[in-house]
């Protein structure tokens, strides 16, 4: 059977859409309507609007874009979204697709704004502006302009550029805006979006974690029904509210699954026997697969074949391990649980048609011939809404608040190839950074600091009275709200110099420990 995500029951909360029109901030303008407690999801633009409608969305927000309205190729909306009698807000290239979809005037005079602007508000009673100053500063990126608003809009804002900066239509409950409100360099973007969402739309923030729990418990009781299901505990906190959602469903028809793969962080293979069973109940089964992943992974160093052997051997210990269980406990496992996030599913090329980053360790290069369907209930959320998900499910704040992890572990934090000696050497520096990092009250200002082993390259170093030639490792520390875009996160070099020290003085065969100062894009948090 082909790994697949039966379809489900669309969710009973009032759904906002944002269609995504290439904008870089589609994500970041799902997330700010979550932030207001109001359910979002992203579409692609090459949906057809019969199948937008068909969501029963209770408003739609389209988003900015790449693209000029005069392109040849650019994207199109029907008309007919706009006469469905959906409230509609418009951001960017949104707002001049609105525009010219209704019969105003976008012109291409060259008038371009980038960056922060200052915003003339001609109408401050209006339903977006109610409450904000007549001047503030937002985020523009645009070269087009719109210098006539469709009949039946009013003119609510200005810049010193454009004449035509936001509009509103209350009667159609029809919107929009030039600039950025999700960013927050819009000073007063989010009070303008929840605006829009309260006031345009008429919506309710009635979306929190404790709907989010009790929808899921009831999506996953219905598809898994009273069949037995499997849940693989990768030591991170993605796999632990899943499983605990799963659990909170169906019971003890779910046995949790540790696959020691030698590939953990140093002390967590306890911290998963430990701590999660304690605070869950769950039945866990640990499965030594140290040596197995160790000689499938011999002599590879391609980062994508190393991801796609780790997912392979994955998956072939879970069918051992069912098979055992099954031999235990008599019924056959159909389900998989796994700890899929949107992030995830975005960067495997899924949800929008966005491009296939890398192959994910939930998502891509899983075998074809997988006999397991697969439960995902955190598919549509990003990882600081899984923390608050773990939270209300009771889960330990030292599971909740870990940092990200990645499912094929150590073994892609090493450039080369993956061997005993070599992951000992990462876990001893790993452990090494977290302990400063915790030490200096850091964890929760950075979103994770992978440490990379450069297993392929030797430096000169000089250490006591003798020369040295030893491996240089690489401190990542990335800030970011969802793993979607991040930047390099400017640690005190106090820390940092202490975490190098001690490194080059515990950890053998590493004399050299350096910063990666790269923002994603064009990087990736992880290097492999």
């Amino acid at each position: 059977m082909s790994p697949a995500t039966p379809e489900l029951p669309v969710p009973s909360v009032d759904t906002v859409l944002v269609v995504d029109f290439g904008a870089q901030y589609a994500q970041l303008i799902a997330r700010r309507v979550r932030e207001a407690r109001v359910y979002s999801e992203i579409v692609p633009s090459t949906m057809p609007v019969s199948e937008m409608l068909a969501k029963n969305p209770k408003a739609i927000i389209l988003s900015g874009g790449p693209s000029s309205v005069y392109e040849e190729g650019a994207p199109r909306l029907d008309r007919a979204l706009f006469e469905a009698g959906v409230p509609v807000f418009g951001m960017c290239y949104g707002f001049q697709l609105m525009a010219i979809t209704l019969g105003g005037t976008v012109d291409n005079t060259g008038a371009r704004e980038y960056g922060r602007t200052p915003l003339h508000v001609s109408r401050a009673g209006s339903t977006l502006f109610e409450g904000t100053p007549t001047e503030q500063s937002v985020w523009m990126s645009h070269g087009d302009a719109c210098s006539a608003a469709p009949a039946g809009f009013t003119v609510t804002a200005s810049t010193a550029v454009v004449p035509v900066a936001a509009f509103e239509d209350d009667e159609r409950r029809l919107y929009g805006v030039q600039y950025h409100p999700e960013v927050l360099h819009s000073t007063h973007g989010q009070q303008i979006l929840e605006h829009f969402l309260y006031r345009g739309a008429g919506l309710a923030p009635t979306w929190t974690t404790h709907n989010v729990v009790d929808e899921q418990v009831a999506l996953i009781k219905e598809q898994v029904g009273d069949k037995r299901a499997i849940c693989g505990l990768s030591g991170g906190v993605d796999s632990a509210v899943a499983a605990a959602l799963v659990a909170r469903a169906v019971g003890d028809q779910l046995t949790c699954v540790y696959v020691d793969h030698g590939l953990m962080r140093k002390g967590e293979t306890e911290q998963v026997e430990k701590d999660f069973v304690a605070a869950t109940g769950v039945k866990l089964k640990v499965v030594d697969a140290e040596e197995r992943f160790l000689t499938a992974l011999k002599g590879v160093s391609d980062p994508e074949e190393k991801r796609k052997i780790i997912g392979r051997e994955f998956i072939r210990v879970f069918e051992q391990a069912q098979a055992e269980i099954i031999a235990d406990e008599g019924p056959a496992v159909e389900f998989l649980v796994q700890g899929t996030l949107y992030p995830d599913v975005v960067e495997s090329g899924g949800g929008t048609g966005t491009a296939n980053i890398k192959s994910h360790h939930n998502v891509g290069g899983l075998p074809e011939d997988l006999e397991f369907q697969l439960v995902e209930p955190l598919r549509k959320l990003f990882k600081d809404e899984v923390r608050m998900v773990g939270q209300e499910l009771g889960l330990p704040e030292e599971i909740v608040q870990r940092q990200p992890f990645p499912g094929p572990g150590l073994g892609i934090r090493i450039v080369g190839e993956v061997t005993k000696e070599r992951l000992d050497l990462l876990r001893e520096a790993d452990a090494i950074a977290r302990e400063e990092l915790t030490a200096a009250g850091l964890d929760r200002e950075i979103w994770q600091c992978p440490v990379v082993l450069l297993a392929d390259v030797r430096s000169v170093g000089v250490q006591g009275d003798g020369r040295t030639y030893g491996h240089p490792v690489v401190l990542r520390p990335v800030s970011s709200e969802d793993a979607m875009t991040a930047d390099w996160s400017r640690l005190p070099y106090e820390v940092l110099a202490k975490i190098s020290t001690r490194i080059t003085n515990e950890v053998r065969e590493v004399n050299r420990v350096v910063l990666d100062v790269t923002s994603k894009p064009p990087g990736t948090i992880e290097w492999e």
